[in-house]
């Protein structure tokens, strides 16, 4: 006997789509099926709607992404109260690129997704008060959170894979068995360029940075 049919008059309405539940439910996919799950086409099946529909809230997948990291950003805890300005600086980028660790994929696309929502604003705020408390020149301090960000993401985006152990691992076999008669630089380096713990690198990274951005004049804008 054939199922009688259902009106959709009795069907439970749907809650209307929002960007902000849009970006909950991507990050919602993010966290159990990864970023190469968050599509248009998955993203729609979870809110139970056509693909189409979510382009009038979200421009296409890589704005997608770029409001996914907006909103993880918002789950870090605020900035240290305690310490120095360089260490809270550092502190505030070192959990920063924690977070895009736990989400590999993520940490590759936000190398090229730039968000532009609360949680990244905050943390530019946060970067640029900072370095004005250091006595950083505006302009200086500008260009480098910049500067400071791309190390951050690039950083982990090189450590996300799976590989990069296995990877790091064969360099450092090829950086210690070259000859010093074709590589004399690298043989005569090849301990200070493996020394150091991960946490010690970062550290002196974004140190090298700060000065950097400190004694470094930005250029003069001709008009």
């Amino acid at each position: 006997m054939p199922a009688t049919p259902r009106s959709r008059r009795e069907r439970p309405a749907k809650p209307a789509l929002t960007r902000e539940g849009i970006v909950t439910a991507a990050v919602r996919i993010l966290r159990a099926e990864g970023l190469q799950k968050v599509t248009m086409r998955r993203l729609a099946q979870e809110l139970d709607t056509g693909p189409a529909s979510l382009y009038v809230y979200v421009r296409d997948t890589a704005e997608l992404h770029a409001a996914v990291l907006d909103e993880l950003l918002g789950t870090l805890d605020p900035p240290p109260a305690q310490g120095s300005w360089r260490e809270r600086l550092e502190q505030v980028l070192v959990a920063y690129t924690g977070m895009l660790l736990e989400y590999p994929s993520l940490a590759r696309s936000a190398l090229t997704s730039w968000p532009s929502g609360p949680h990244y604003l905050a943390l530019i705020e946060t970067l640029l008060g900072l370095l004005d408390e250091g006595g950083v020149e505006r302009a200086r301090a500008a260009w480098g959170v910049d500067l400071l960000l791309q190390r951050a993401t690039a950083s982990a985006a090189e450590h996300a894979g799976r590989e990069s152990r296995a990877d790091w691992d064969a360099l450092g076999r090829a950086l210690t068995q070259v000859s010093e008669r074709t590589h004399p630089h690298i043989a005569a380096a090849s301990g200070a360029l493996l020394a150091g713990t991960p946490d010690q690198r970062v550290s002196w990274a974004i140190q090298t940075l700060v000065n950097g951005i400190q004694q470094t004049a930005v250029p003069t804008t001709r008009e």
